[in-house]
């Protein structure tokens, strides 16, 4: 510590982390001095309302500056030096290098360090960022360049490469601009937070919004033209550009603390504890750069998030500044995207993850509206549940309109908590007409589980193969028409109770319909009268369409396919 006792604390990197971490430092400590080094131009800036400047929904980009230089000078007595980078860390002697715009190096001495560099856009090999209509979208640097195409461009066609947060929005703000937009995913789905079946009602809201989305699909080369980008070769194919965005992913950015030999985790990003320290304990670190625990892997994971961040931001500066707080609570990487006329939150891991991690769970699916159905403007939702064998919930993804980030919420706030689907089923949730249902759809879901977990009746998953059982249609004749399933037996729900006689209850059997709670009726009316073996194909054959993969397991009980 300074001999002065005046605490000296420097903190690389503004945006989500580092400005928050500065800005709690102060408060912890009045008399601390505090500089915050960034190597771009605005110290806090709203990095995920990059896209909704371009798209026109935010107006000024001024509206994007959530804090200036000048009011943490002001406000908080912080010296803000921009368009700084910080090039190397001197433990020993506790020195940050830095590199000012002119060239020249200065030495900076630290008590405490708290590392926020963020993470930085993954530019692949084909990718020319270098040409004036490529562009990542990660800085207001980039946005600035985009919108100099946006302005200009007289026959606009665009290309957006990547179907993660960032390109699905860039994909749906450029076609509001009037963009003839192609989405281009070399994945079999859109967004990975998601299962595939629960991605796909995206991929139609892009394309009713008019872009072009082309998933299993390669990007090759950019085809260029001076300085310019004219196009993108694929492997199915040559697409014309005039605008390229490339939205494939972000990596940790380590180098600084990896030079200065700081531990980095098993994930590729900086190892930190509880309390944000790394191995050094006077070297802090937040944000995109770190590894967080994850709440259900047990392990950890990069999650680069706002969320976690500006939370991890305010613990290192608590902390660094002198006080005391409470350690960095497990993180789930809670999300939520909106595309169009489509809202889609996870949390958690999904049914993929788990199979991954080869952890044993279940999963179930309810279709509801996202407020009492007889209220105007009701619209439906699609809520998946994902659960260990014994009831613990492992994770949740929603996929509708209204009130899907609510739902997804309230599970991740239980997940937190501990908690299993009979807590969830018991969470005492606000009601009125205008913004739910008494039996709320996270109470649905819970509910599903509850009597999939007892048996009453047993949940098969919507891809299993059908051949083999005795398949009960219980919908109408109408729905059968709109989306048949060869093979069944059509028997209404209205009929079964005196029709089961056509029946052969020695066989095992599964019941069908739309959403699956009309097929739960009658399975329970099934195995009331005696039938052996009797399910419910969760999610009906709404899900059921969606789905690809058959899988040949009975049971929804498997970690693996």
């Amino acid at each position: 510590m300074a001999t002065s006792e005046q605490l000296r604390i420097v903190i690389i990197g503004g945006v989500a982390g580092g400005a928050s971490a500065a800005a709690r430092a102060r408060r912890v400590n009045a008399t601390a001095k505090i500089t915050l080094i960034e190597r771009g131009p605005s110290v806090s800036f709203a990095n995920c309302g990059l896209p909704y400047h371009v798209g026109g929904e935010i107006a000024s980009r001024d509206s994007l500056l959530v804090a200036t230089p000048k009011l943490f000078r002001e406000r908080f007595g912080i010296e803000v030096q921009t368009d700084t980078e910080a090039i190397e860390i001197k433990r020993d002697e506790k020195l940050v290098v830095v590199r000012r715009a002119d060239a020249s190096l200065e030495s900076i001495p630290y008590d405490r360090l708290i590392l926020s560099p963020g993470a930085e856009p993954f530019v692949p090999p084909f990718v020319d960022t270098t040409l004036q209509n490529v562009s990542t979208m990660w800085s207001l640097g980039d946005l600035d360049s985009v919108m100099k195409v946006v302005g200009s461009s007289a026959s606009p066609q665009c290309v957006v490469i990547g179907g993660g947060f960032v390109g699905l929005e860039m994909a749906e703000q450029l076609a509001h601009r009037g963009f003839q937009c192609t989405l281009i995913e070399r994945q079999p789905q859109v967004l990975s937070t998601l299962d595939a079946e629960m991605a796909k009602p995206l991929v139609a809201a892009l394309e009713k919004g008019g872009v072009i989305v082309k998933l299993n699909t390669s990007c090759l080369k950019i085809e260029s033209e001076g300085n310019l980008a004219r196009a993108v070769e694929t492997d199915q194919g040559t697409i014309p550009a005039d605008l390229i965005i490339n939205a494939v992913g972000v990596r940790p950015r380590i180098k600084l603390a990896q030079d200065a030999g700081l531990t980095i985790g098993p994930r590729g990003g900086v190892q930190v504890d509880g309390f944000m320290r790394t191995s050094d304990e006077n070297i802090f670190a937040v944000g995109d750069c770190v590894e967080y625990q994850h709440g259900v892997l047990g392990r950890s994971a990069l999650v680069p998030l706002a969320g976690p961040a500006n939370r991890a931001g305010r613990i290192a500066g608590t902390v660094a500044a002198g006080g005391t707080c409470e350690p960095m609570r497990d993180v789930l990487g809670t999300s939520v995207v909106r595309i169009f006329n489509k809202t889609s939150a996870s949390t958690g891991l999904t049914q993929a993850m788990c199979r991954q991690e080869n952890i044993a769970h279940r999963a179930v699916y309810i279709q509801a509206a996202n407020h009492a159905s007889y209220f105007p403007g009701a619209e439906s939702l699609t809520l998946k549940l994902v659960y260990t064998p014994e009831g613990k919930i492992l994770g949740a993804q929603c996929v509708g309109g209204e009130g899907v980030d609510k739902r997804i919420d309230v599970i991740a706030t239980t997940i937190s908590l501990g908690g299993n689907v009979h807590d969830l089923a018991g969470l005492d949730l606000a009601y009125a007409p205008p913004y739910g249902s008494a039996k709320d759809p996270v109470h649905m879901a819970a509910f599903v589980a509850c009597n999939d977990l007892a048996g009453s009746p047993k949940i098969v998953a919507p891809d299993i193969d059908l051949t083999d059982f005795q398949v009960v249609d219980v919908r109408s004749p109408r729905e059968l028409e709109t989306l048949p399933l060869p093979g069944a037996i059509h028997l209404p729900v209205d009929s079964i109770l005196h029709d089961h006689t056509i029946l052969d209850p020695s066989r095992p059997t599964v019941t069908v319909c739309h959403s699956g709670k009309r097929a739960h009726v009658a399975a329970s009316i099934l195995q009331s009268l005696g039938f052996e073996d009797v399910a419910n194909l969760t999610g009906g054959m709404a899900v059921r369409s969606q789905c690809e993969t058959r899988h040949p397991e009975a049971l929804n009980t498997q970690a693996t396919s």
